[in-house]
């Protein structure tokens, strides 16, 4: 009986000190502060600026003989639409080139790809308006994941880890090669998988070299995690995935694509 009534005793205490210790804990350690999208921004050092080399109206690179062609100037067979209801992409095609269609929202390649060499050409237009990240934002997502910027950074600073030809929020170019608006801009992009252990971390992460107008821009920059517009990188574990264009949505007018090609590896 004596025994009992010590054991009932010691857990007693243990219970009011494991409380008093939890409700000091609360009291001392408030909770965390929402995260907001600058909080993942830095804007220096900014890139320097290199002129690219000087191209010509009809500066044309055609795909390869074992490319596959995603755009070829006549229509959007290629892509569908990114919406939940799924469906064809509408974007607009017109004179060889398709243009983002802001009511419509993102479009998706109906192919998925692991690691690739991609061929993809873009135009700020002329007449384009406002600045920081509402000038001609767009993006392109490496297996639906990673995140290419686009946006006219002409003479536009942004955060640097958000202008053009950055992994969105992770490594800004080495460099800015924009060219002016109206102007044809050309990346290729070189992009390596990821690979998974069994318990969903990167085994090997992904990485992507990107030369944009000819000037190298990303040098096999490894990729940390999906490119989160608030909060930091995650590890999602997934294999084949497609590309996807992004339909921004800002009040500036949109960009056009063309000439749009890819080769798996």
């Amino acid at each position: 009986m004596k025994t009992k009534c010590i054991l009932f005793v010691s857990f007693t205490i243990l219970f009011i000190c494991v409380a008093f210790f939890k409700a000091n804990a609360q009291e001392e350690f408030p909770k965390q502060e929402p995260m907001r999208p600058g909080m993942s921004e830095y804007w220096t050092p900014q890139p320097k600026i290199v002129t690219p080399g000087i191209t010509t109206r009809n500066a044309f690179i055609s795909a390869p003989s074992d490319a596959i062609v995603l755009f070829d100037g006549k229509d959007l067979s290629q892509w569908k639409s990114g919406n939940r209801a799924g469906g064809e992409a509408k974007w607009i095609v017109h004179d060889g080139v398709f243009t983002v269609d802001k009511k419509t929202g993102d479009i998706l390649t109906k192919q998925e790809f692991g690691d690739f060499q991609l061929h993809i050409e873009w135009q700020v237009p002329v007449n384009i308006t406002g600045e920081n990240q509402a000038r001609g934002n767009s993006g392109i997502f490496l297996q639906d994941k990673y995140e290419i910027q686009i946006l006219d950074n002409y003479i536009n600073k942004t955060y640097v880890n958000g202008q053009a030809a950055s992994v969105y929020k992770q490594s800004p170019p080495l460099v800015n090669a924009m060219r002016k608006p109206g102007e044809w801009n050309v990346y290729d992009i070189i992009y390596t998988a990821p690979t998974f252990t069994k318990d969903g971390k990167y085994r090997t992460y992904p990485t992507v070299t990107i030369i944009h107008n000819g000037v190298l821009v990303q040098n096999n920059t490894i990729i940390i995690g999906t490119t989160e517009y608030i909060g930091f990188p995650k590890v999602e574990p997934h294999g084949k995935g497609p590309i996807r264009l992004q339909s921004h949505g800002d009040p500036s007018e949109p960009i056009s694509f063309r000439n749009i090609w890819i080769r798996e590896l």
